[in-house]
């Protein structure tokens, strides 16, 4: 079976929850390497009322430094230690040691604190390999790549060029292996109106042409306006959509598909996968509260199915 490295996210959230209670069930499909120490699991598992399953792989090759579990809380100490494991996770992925790498949640805040400059896994993972990662989040009912990720809204505007969209649509095409319709979303209301309300969407439109005749065949349609891009006619029509703008493209995606959806890095010389949720700590080592662990269980079959 494949070795799969988990980072182990951020430990004050439901990560570490989501990993005790969904072993016995990935450890089908994979050998799981956990990037933590047996220490951190066993307190959790304390904590949870749980057993640690006697076969779980820790292999964290960072100092512990007295790290406590604190439910719920953001800290400068969580957020260094899942930094520290999700790096490591890195390396041994990139090494070839691991053949993937499937990560649960960080606290973006709680790496601040701790001095990382990096917003999130994939601006880390693109820093690293120096490469342009895609965020495409999804199931397979419905895919969503975002043009545009972690940037604010009012930077998206002029994110958005001719040429940088048709090369983000080939090289999502090409990531993807795509050989099915795709939707590509405008930027503005009704797309612009012909231009009374902006001219980014004539940009999209003209890259969309162009992306198509670069791959040879017609795989991108759009700009779609998108109010009713993910209308029910429209996603019976399409299963993969790129959206301008994080929260434009999510939004519907969460709505749908929020238990179920994975979020998968593409353009990059390892395969990630990642849950599409936060850490939790609203609910974080209550006993009495169901986790679900399904986004991480799919997150964990994409990155088996995709090598």
């Amino acid at each position: 079976m494949p070795k799969i490295a988990i980072s182990i996210g951020d430990i004050n959230g439901i990560g570490l929850e989501i990993a005790l209670k969904s072993h016995n069930i990935i450890s089908q499909i994979c050998e799981p390497v956990y990037v933590t120490h047996l220490e951190i699991v066993e307190s959790a598992a304390k904590i949870l009322g749980l057993c640690v399953p006697k076969d779980m792989q820790c292999v964290a090759d960072f100092e512990l430094c007295n790290i406590d579990i604190k439910p719920g809380v953001v800290s400068k100490g969580s957020g260094l230690y899942s930094y520290k494991s999700f790096m490591q996770a890195i390396q041994m992925t990139e090494s070839g040691v691991i053949q993937a790498l499937v990560t649960l949640p960080i606290h973006k805040k709680a790496w601040q604190e701790a001095g990382v400059k990096s917003i999130g896994h994939t601006q880390v993972l693109s820093q690293y390999f120096g490469a342009d990662s895609i965020m495409m989040l999804g199931c397979e009912e419905m895919f969503v790549a975002l043009y545009t990720d972690h940037i604010p809204l009012s930077q998206v505007s002029q994110a958005i060029s001719q040429d940088s969209v048709r090369a983000f649509l080939v090289c999502f095409a090409r990531a993807v292996r795509l050989n099915e319709p795709c939707c590509v979303l405008g930027l503005n209301p009704h797309c612009g109106d012909d231009g009374l309300m902006g001219s980014e969407d004539k940009y999209i439109t003209q890259a969309v042409c162009e992306a198509n005749l670069a791959l040879g065949k017609e795989l991108f349609f759009g700009a779609y306006p998108p109010d009713s891009a993910f209308s029910p006619l429209n996603r019976k029509r399409f299963r993969y959509f790129v959206s301008m703008y994080h929260d434009v493209g999510l939004a519907p995606l969460k709505a749908l598909y929020f238990e179920q959806s994975i979020n998968v890095s593409l353009n990059l010389p390892i395969l990630r996968t990642s849950v599409d949720h936060g850490v939790g700590f609203d609910v974080a080592y209550k006993r009495e509260v169901e986790i679900h662990n399904l986004s991480y269980i799919n997150a964990v079959k994409y990155a088996v199915d995709g090598l």
